[in-house]
């Protein structure tokens, strides 16, 4: 039987207000429900590897959504974080920040690792997924047109790999392009027929 088939008999919640999150489980043919908008601390312990954090942070936002999950609900939430020389570059608070993560991705390689936490009344499983993405040189005439017309304050690492910085900047891509865009959605999938059992 397929997931969402399977998935008919649970409510789906999906806890995140990222419209690509919320488009990439539509477009995989997943229903889900939109949980309201509720407030988390994403703070993760200073001596935490890179790449745990991720999936930590997943973890923190399902443990913090306010109501009380019943028996057929599976709770969806989500964290990218972006990573270069063990650095954790997460949503910029400026323009000027925006513009120096940018450059210091620029010509070289940085990883993306979304984490994702699924959440029953009785189980609960957390995983993460690591894509390594390559830069081009990018000027610095392109880093400011990229930050000043996308305006990519919401994007950990101050890009969003479907926007015009990755049609023209990212030479490849090692791993799940949909991870890079805020979810693996194939591991999702795979996950939650799994989870289903």
């Amino acid at each position: 039987m397929l997931l969402h088939d399977r998935l008919k008999d649970f409510r789906l919640i999906l806890a995140s207000q990222s419209p690509r999150r919320q488009q990439l489980l539509a477009d995989a043919g997943l229903r889900y429900e939109l949980a309201p908008r509720f407030e988390c601390d994403e703070l993760f312990p200073d001596d935490m590897a890179a790449d745990d954090v991720a999936g930590y942070l997943s973890r923190l936002k399902s443990e913090a959504y306010p109501a009380e999950l019943e028996e057929r609900d599976i709770l969806l939430t989500a964290d990218t974080v972006v990573v270069v020389d063990n650095d954790i570059l997460g949503k910029p608070s400026s323009r000027e920040e925006a513009v120096a993560m940018i450059r210091r991705m620029s010509g070289r390689e940085h990883k993306v690792i979304t984490g994702v936490t699924l959440r029953s009344k009785s189980a609960v499983k957390t995983f993460s997924v690591c894509s390594d993405v390559v830069f081009r040189t990018l000027s610095d005439e392109e880093i400011a047109y990229y930050v000043d017309n996308y305006r990519p304050m919401d994007k950990a690492g101050a890009y969003g790999i479907q926007e015009w910085i990755g049609y023209v900047g990212i030479e490849r891509i090692n791993g799940s392009f949909y991870n890079v865009m805020g979810l693996p959605v194939q591991r999702v999938y795979v996950e939650l027929d799994t989870f289903l059992e």
